[in-house]
């Protein structure tokens, strides 16, 4: 089996909308499409029907690899701005494996 795609899952809960918005997503956007990121899925009403998570927003983006996953978050690109989205929301961040592609039987 080869390696997966990379994702990163996101649990956010926007507490200064305009610094998040204003601040923050102009300044990620040049540093995903750098990394090649691709937004999957986002949603501001997201419906937990399990646990006990607060979540306002959720968001999927997708990396060729795991590894380009990672050398996003650890980029000195996105370290620089990591400070708007801490400084505006309450956040889980996840960063995992996809599976690859299946063998049959």
């Amino acid at each position: 089996m080869t390696a997966g795609k990379g994702y990163l899952f996101a649990e956010l809960d926007v507490v200064d909308a305009a610094h998040f918005y204003n601040e923050y997503m102009p300044r990620v956007r040049p540093v995903l499409e750098k990394y090649g990121a691709a937004f999957l899925a986002a949603s501001d009403a997201p419906v937990v029907k399990e646990g006990d998570r607060n979540v306002k927003r959720i968001v999927l983006l997708e990396f060729e690899s795991l590894q380009r996953a990672e050398a996003f978050y650890h980029s000195d690109d996105y370290q620089a701005v990591i400070g708007y989205r801490l400084d505006s929301a309450r956040s889980h961040l996840y960063i995992f494996e996809g599976l690859g592609p299946r063998q049959p039987g």
